[in-house]
């Protein structure tokens, strides 16, 4: 019998399937998935991912919302050890530091087609289901760009998406009187902001 060699995140977590979904939630707190497009992406047998889910959900370290009659799984950002798991599975392939530039790329990325349009962007990490939006996205839509850039995203990210879009002066006059709206936004978990004009920052 030939005795596997395991990783040592496998022997610290018990069980490989459970070692690749920590990784899988963790190394991406801002995303959730459905069960078959785990088993797609980690490689394991869905009865193994099943189980293990069931395991993690059970003791908080995971959350899940039903969408579109899907259930979706996702790091649960407000258990006491989240933030040492995001650590530790980000870390084991690349810092802290640049692990945050390659997010704030990918945004880069995603912006560039509406850039001379937006002002500011605000992205959370809306579990589906839970109330409250997945964007605010500030700018000028008299063309309409920034919608149809929304729903670009939408199909990037592979599900709908809550989205509001401001006029740069709309969003300056409710940050002004403050706003129950953006204050609801801004004390959820943020994922992402672009902010060129320091709009949200400033």
């Amino acid at each position: 019998m030939v005795k596997e060699n395991n990783t040592p995140l496998e022997k610290l977590f018990g069980s490989k399937t459970r070692a690749k979904l920590l990784n899988l939630f963790f190394e991406n707190s801002g995303k959730s998935y459905y069960v078959r497009e785990i088993t797609r992406v980690i490689d394991e047998q869905i009865n193994s991912v099943r189980r293990e889910l069931i395991n993690l959900d059970s003791i908080g370290i995971i959350k899940n919302e039903t969408f579109d009659n899907k259930v979706y799984y996702s790091a649960n950002m407000k258990h006491p050890y989240s933030h040492a798991l995001v650590a530790l599975f980000t870390a084991k392939n690349v810092d802290t530091k640049d692990k945050e530039v390659i997010q704030r790329r990918s945004w880069d990325d995603y912006v560039k087609p509406v850039k001379n349009y937006l002002s500011a962007l605000i992205v959370t990490n809306r579990a589906p289901g839970e109330e409250g939006v997945d964007m605010v996205i500030i700018g000028d839509d008299r063309t309409k760009k920034l919608s149809h850039w929304a729903e670009v995203v939408e199909r990037k990210v592979g599900k709908p998406l809550n989205y509001v879009i401001l006029s740069p002066d709309d969003y300056t006059y409710r940050k002004s009187v403050r706003d129950r709206f953006l204050i609801e936004v801004m004390e959820m978990e943020i994922t992402e902001i672009y902010d060129p004009e320091r709009l949200v920052k400033g």
